[in-house]
């Protein structure tokens, strides 16, 4: 398990996968909004893609994010994108409803930067975000994340186009521990 402050980031567990599920993906709005993909209903038992407790993809990890304290599920963390030529991944993460608001997410993109930066040595990290998603804008540009630029109406939400922030952390300008 790689340790944060107050977060721990682990292998994704099969009891873990009807949790995000219901907490996180079966709802609309928060699906609509995270993911890239349209919503779809997924049926019980089924195989989802962003799920998946036993299926390694080599360009994208997937943890479940625990509270260190009690060992509780609190949400997903994924390192997406990689690229092993250039040396450079995105992160993203869902936080359940329950966990929001209480600076967990800061300390789930330290804890992805120390797996990006220091297990994987990658060179470049990066986060999309909407532009009005602030819990993530916090949470990356604490960890020393800068904004790069705004890809206007880039993401289709619920019947319009929204801008998202791309943001962008380099192995030489992040600092372990830069959180405010």
């Amino acid at each position: 398990m790689l340790k944060g402050e107050r977060i721990g980031l682990r292998a994704r567990h099969e009891e873990d996968v009807p949790v995000l599920r219901a907490e996180l993906y079966d709802d609309v709005v928060n699906s609509s909004r995270a993911e890239g993909d349209p919503w779809l209903p997924m049926a019980p038992g089924s195989k989802d893609p962003r799920l998946v407790a036993d299926e390694p993809d080599p360009r994208c990890v997937r943890f479940s994010v625990v509270e260190l304290a009690g060992g509780t599920l609190i949400g997903t963390a994924t390192v997406w994108g990689i690229d092993t030529h250039h040396r450079s991944a995105h992160l993203g993460l869902g936080l359940l409803p329950a966990a929001r608001g209480q600076g967990y997410g800061t300390d789930v993109v330290a804890a992805l930067c120390r797996y990006g930066f220091t297990v994987r040595g990658f060179h470049r990290l990066q986060v999309e975000t909407l532009t009005d998603n602030a819990a993530m804008l916090r949470a990356a540009e604490r960890n020393g994340f800068v904004r790069e630029g705004v890809l206007r109406a880039s993401a289709w939400v619920l019947g319009g186009f929204l801008d998202e922030v791309v943001l962008g952390l380099l192995a030489r300008d992040w600092a372990d521990g830069a959180q405010d």
